[in-house]
């Protein structure tokens, strides 16, 4: 199962688009997830047309007609995982552990979050900590990314350079 992982879009508002090779992973992905931030109802729709499937959650840029329909976190079943998503908030310093604290109960296998635009990979205590950065904007980080992982007896994640 492939799955492709954005966070941190903020199309319209910092970008026009992002680069077409994002686009070709999406289409050919299994799973599109969305870490918050997408910013526009609009380019939610977008991902949904070429997405197979697409799970979001809602950041604290989303306007306000995102934040109707998306939640501010949820439970992923992928590939027979379980994976929690989230935006997160505050200083982009001690994201995992926010995130981490949000998902004791269900424990998930892995966490995808956002906020921090610096991607992150990172296996802690049994549980896969994954940020894919951002695709648009280098605020808190050196470079444009976006993350992929594949899922099928292990997990397999990367983040991709923009």
């Amino acid at each position: 199962m492939k799955i492709v992982v954005l966070s941190d879009t903020h199309i319209p508002v910092n970008a026009k688009d992002m680069p077409d090779k994002i686009y070709e992973d999406i289409k050919s992905a299994d799973l599109l997830l969305h870490a918050g931030d997408m910013v526009s109802l609009g380019f939610f729709n977008k991902l949904k047309s070429m997405s197979a499937r697409i799970e979001a959650v809602c950041g604290n840029m989303d306007e306000p007609e995102l934040k109707k329909i998306l939640f501010r976190k949820k439970i992923v079943k992928a590939n027979k995982r379980t994976i929690g998503l989230i935006h997160g908030w505050g200083s982009p310093f001690g994201l995992m552990e926010i995130a981490r604290k949000e998902f004791q109960e269900e424990k998930p296998d892995i966490i995808v979050f956002g906020h921090s635009h610096q991607p992150v990979c990172l296996r802690k205590e049994g549980t896969l900590f994954f940020n894919p950065g951002s695709p648009t904007d280098k605020v808190f980080s050196t470079s444009n990314s976006y993350g992929v992982i594949m899922i099928n007896d292990e997990i397999d994640p990367k983040i991709i350079e923009v």
